[in-house]
């Protein structure tokens, strides 16, 4: 079994349901049932590499639990959970030049239209307004402050992503 080249983790399993084998899953796709669009799967398992594969998946409440074939009893269930779930990036839907998964985003260095560096992209939070980028202040800010939250607003505060440089152009007041 060959690892992904370009791994990216698009959920979780969280912990076995029932007796059968079954495992509750929480998805990091934006729709959370778009995880299921995806083949094959991967997990680590034991610092191991493991393919995985589907059998059948439902939603229960708010939350989908999935049977993975050759998992059979609660106990091999419980064994997988806390795993991410791995595919390969080159699975992803081909996007427009206008558009950015987030992963790509995470890593890029932020700086304002004045030219001063901000700081890294560490994560993004998704709200019902607008996404929002955490930014990690680098060490010379003078606010002293951790960690910036950056409405994600593309012409009004986003200015230019340039995902070559890996550079995310703001027009933002450190200070805000």
């Amino acid at each position: 079994m060959i690892p992904p080249l370009h791994p990216v983790v698009i959920g979780r399993i969280i912990g076995a349901y029932g007796i059968l084998g079954w495992v509750r899953i929480l998805s990091f796709t934006e729709k959370n049932d778009n995880i299921f669009y995806y083949s094959p799967y991967f997990i680590i398992v034991q610092s191991t590499w493991k393919e995985i594969f589907l059998d059948k998946w439902k939603l229960i409440g708010k939350r989908y639990i999935v049977k993975i074939r050759g998992v059979s009893n609660r106990n091999s269930a419980q064994s997988l959970s806390r795993c991410n779930i791995i595919i390969d990036e080159t699975q992803f839907p081909c996007i427009n030049d206008d558009e950015y998964y987030w992963k790509d985003l995470i890593g890029c260095v932020v700086i304002t239209v004045q030219g001063s560096l901000l700081g890294e992209i560490i994560s993004i939070i998704e709200t019902t307004a607008n996404d929002v980028l955490v930014v990690k202040m680098c060490q010379y800010n003078l606010c002293k402050i951790k960690n910036c939250l950056i409405p994600f607003l593309i012409k009004r505060v986003i200015k230019n992503i340039n995902l070559v440089t890996r550079t995310v152009t703001v027009d933002w007041d450190p200070n805000f």
